[in-house]
């Protein structure tokens, strides 16, 4: 049995990329679902959403379902990459996108008018650059945190 990696094991950072891509498709389809008048189904799509950021950011990006779909029918298909990153950034990035859509589902319930569309326009954009130009915003930041030494230095990049 082999060993699950561990947040800090260097990744193929296609797998994430891969992610970024259906997650950025599902939250278009928030945005049309709750311009549509749809609401109610806009938000348990977001909340959909939020559960699995919500697994990315603590069991890991590599463990999150995604991580899973990429490695085991995708990554097999593609051309070997020599290109590694650490699994940290795009982990804490998903706690971005968690913190993101519960803003966005938490101020819906508090009756705030286009708050879900507003939330998943957010999170679409971050998802979008990270699927289509391979820049992580949620990465960015977690290496400004660091270097401004606002996070621990045990956590490699």
């Amino acid at each position: 049995m082999t060993e699950l990696p561990s947040k800090r094991d260097p990744i193929d950072p296609r797998g994430p990329r891969f992610g970024a891509g259906i997650t950025a498709l599902l939250l278009l389809v928030v945005v049309a679902l709750d311009l549509s008048g749809f609401t109610t189904s806009a938000a348990a799509l977001l909340g959909a959403i939020a559960a699995l950021f919500a697994w990315g950011a603590f069991a890991g990006i590599q463990r999150h379902p995604y991580g899973v779909l990429y490695a085991r029918f995708v990554r097999p298909r593609l051309a070997p990459t020599s290109e590694r990153e650490g699994a940290a950034p795009p982990t804490f990035a998903q706690g971005v996108g968690l913190a993101v859509t519960l803003v966005g589902l938490v101020l819906h319930l508090a009756g705030v008018p286009l708050a879900i569309s507003i939330a998943a326009g957010a999170a679409f954009i971050a998802a979008f650059l990270n699927a289509a130009f391979a820049y992580c915003l949620g990465c960015q930041i977690y290496l400004g945190l660091l270097r401004a030494g606002l996070l621990g230095r045990s956590a490699r990049v």
